[in-house]
């Protein structure tokens, strides 16, 4: 698969899980993304998907390296 395929699929799989905050943005945590079936499915790794989607600015979230376990709360926004 290609970058942008699996950036696609991702604001898919974020758009299925996420709520919409105060602000009006689409944020889902970390640990509900890394923790679904169907993402673990679709991404062989979505750590570097996230990455991916953070360098192209369609993503925003705090640290470069997300962790599962340690940044499970961390939430994801898409932009």
């Amino acid at each position: 698969m290609n970058v942008e395929h699996e950036i696609n699929l991702l604001v898919e799989e974020m758009q299925r899980l996420g709520t919409t905050g105060a602000d009006g943005k689409l944020s889902v945590k970390f640990g509900v993304l890394f923790q679904d079936d169907r993402c673990a499915n679709l991404f062989e790794a979505l750590v570097g998907t996230l990455k991916a989607a953070k360098r192209r600015k369609i993503v925003t979230y705090q640290g470069e390296l997300l962790l599962q376990g340690v940044h499970d709360d961390v939430e994801i926004v898409l932009l």
